[in-house]
C-alpha cells in the first residue's frame, strides 16, 4: 500500500492557507447581512417618500412647503428610486448568491410582472376616474390637464402605447421607470456578484454617455420620458450597490466630520439656491455666472446637482439616524412604516387620491384649510389601507404557519415596490 505525501504537509499553515487562497478567488465580491431584524429605516424613508409624492401631486397647499423639494435640489422620487434599489437588491441579490442566475431572474421577472400588472391597472383606473369627473361636471380641462385628451381621440392606438409604456397620463411615470429598471436587474446583479466596484463604474459610464449623446426614451404621442431610464438607473444601481456591501465599505468616509460639514455646506447653499426660486426679491444675490453653469437642474435626466443632494441627505442620514434607533419602535412613526412596507399599493393608492384631491380642490373649494384636509385626509386613507393590508397579510401568515408545508417567506430589507 503506498502513501500520496501533501506538497503542504510540511509548511506552517501550507493547506489551510492554499485552501483559504483558492475560497477567497472563488468568493462572490459581495456582501449580504444576515437575517435579522427589518430593515425599519428603509420602511420609513419610503412611506415618507409615498406620503411626499401624494402632497406634490396636489394643487400647492400648505402641507406642500413640508415637502423637501422646497427646500433643495432633490424630491421624494429620489428616495424613492434609491430605496427600491436598495431593497430590490438585497431581496434579490441572496436569490442570486444561493440559488444562481436562473431561478433570481426568474423571480426578478415576476415581480416585473407583478409591478407591470398593477400599472395597467391603475392606468385603467385612473382613465375612468379623470373621464367619470370630466363628462359629470361637463370640464374638459379635467382631460387636459391630466394628459389623457390623446386617449379620447384615438383610444385604440392609445391603448396600445400605454400597454408599451410610451402613454402615461400626468402623475403616472414612476412605474414605467421601475419596471425598466428592474428588467435591468438580473444583469446588474450578475456583475456585482464579482465585479460590484466595476457595476457601478459602468453604471456611470452609462449616466455620462447619456448626457453627453442625449440618450432618451421617446414618449406618446410625442416628447421623451419624464423620468429617463439611462439616467435614473444611476441611483437604482447606486442603491443596489449600497446594499451589496458598498455602503459598509464607505463607513469610515460617511462618519468622517468632514464628510459631515461638506454635505451640511451642500444643503445649505442648495436652501439658498432653492430661497431664491420663491422670495424673487433675493434673485440679485446670485452670480450670474454660476445660474448659467448651474441652469436647468433637469429631472428629467437626474441633474448632477440633485443626484449629490441627495448624496448630502442620505449620508446625514445614515450619520445621526441609527438602525437600532428607538424611535423607529414608535407609534407616531408606525404610519409612515405601515406604507413603506406595501409601498405598490400605497403607491397606485396616492394617484388616485391626488386626482380626488385635485377635484374636491376645483369644484368645491381651493381656501387653505381645504388644502389642508384634503392632504391630511388622502394621508389618512392611505395609512389606513396600508395597516388593512398589513392585517390581512398577518392573518395570512399565521394560517399559512399552522398549514405544515408552508413556511413565511419575510423580507427582512424591508420589501421591494
Amino acid at each position: 500500500m503506498t502513501s500520496t505525501a501533501d506538497p503542504t504537509a510540511g509548511k506552517p499553515g501550507g493547506a489551510s492557507s492554499a485552501n483559504d487562497a483558492a475560497a477567497a478567488v472563488s468568493a462572490p465580491a459581495i456582501t449580504l447581512p444576515g437575517a435579522g431584524a427589518r430593515e425599519l429605516r428603509l420602511d420609513l424613508f419610503r412611506g415618507m417618500a409615498l406620503w411626499l409624492i401624494f402632497v406634490d401631486h396636489l394643487p400647492t397647499n400648505i402641507l406642500t412647503w413640508f415637502t423637501i423639494r422646497n427646500y433643495g435640489f432633490s424630491d421624494a422620487t429620489e428616495i424613492f428610486i434609491f430605496i427600491s434599489g436598495y431593497t430590490a437588491a438585497f431581496v434579490y441579490g441572496r436569490a442570486m448568491l444561493e440559488a444562481g442566475f436562473v431561478v433570481a431572474t426568474a423571480r426578478i421577472l415576476r415581480r416585473v410582472w407583478q409591478i407591470y400588472v398593477a400599472h395597467v391597472f391603475l392606468f385603467t383606473i385612473f382613465l375612468a376616474e379623470i373621464s367619470y369627473v370630466a363628462t359629470r361636471f361637463e370640464n374638459p380641462l379635467y382631460s387636459e390637464e391630466m394628459g389623457i385628451m390623446d386617449f379620447l381621440k384615438q383610444p385604440d392606438v392609445t391603448i396600445v402605447q400605454a400597454l408599451l409604456l410610451r402613454f402615461r397620463p400626468v402623475n403616472m411615470d414612476v412605474l414605467p421607470l421601475y419596471i425598466v429598471l428592474m428588467l435591468f436587474l438580473p444583469i446588474v446583479l450578475w456583475l456585482m456578484k464579482w465585479r460590484p466596484d466595476v457595476s457601478l463604474g459602468l453604471s456611470v459610464l452609462l449616466y455620462a454617455l447619456t448626457w453627453q449623446f442625449d440618450w432618451h426614451l421617446s414618449a406618446y404621442p410625442n416628447g421623451f420620458w419624464a423620468f429617463n431610464p439611462f439616467a435614473w438607473q444611476l441611483l437604482f444601481v447606486f442603491g443596489a450597490w449600497c446594499a451589496l456591501g458598498g455602503a459598509a465599505r464607505m463607513s469610515r468616509i460617511l462618519s468622517s466630520p468632514v464628510t459631515m460639514w461638506i454635505c451640511i455646506a451642500y444643503l445649505a447653499a442648495a436652501f439658498f439656491v432653492t430661497l431664491t426660486w420663491h422670495v424673487p426679491q433675493l434673485g440679485y444675490l446670485m452670480p450670474r455666472r454660476i445660474e448659467k453653469w448651474m441652469y436647468p437642474i433637469t429631472k428629467t435626466d437626474l441633474d448632477v446637482l440633485r443626484f449629490a443632494h441627495f448624496l448630502a441627505l442620505a449620508a446625514l442620514t445614515v450619520r445621526f439616524l441609527p438602525r437600532d434607533w428607538s424611535g423607529l419602535k414608535s407609534r407616531w412613526l408606525r404610519p409612515l412604516i405601515l406604507c413603506g412596507q406595501h409601498s405598490l399599493e400605497i403607491f397606485c393608492l396616492g394617484v388616485f387620491l391626488a386626482f380626488a384631491g385635485h377635484f374636491v380642490l376645483a369644484e368645491v373649494s381651493g381656501g387653505a384649510v381645504m388644502h389642508a384636509l384634503v392632504s391630511l385626509a388622502g394621508i389618512l386613507i392611505m395609512w389606513g389601507m396600508a395597516a388593512l393590508i398589513s392585517w390581512y397579510k398577518h392573518s395570512a401568515d399565521k394560517g399559512a404557519s399552522r398549514t405544515p408545508g408552508t413556511r413565511g417567506n419575510a423580507d427582512m430589507a424591508g420589501g421591494s415596490i
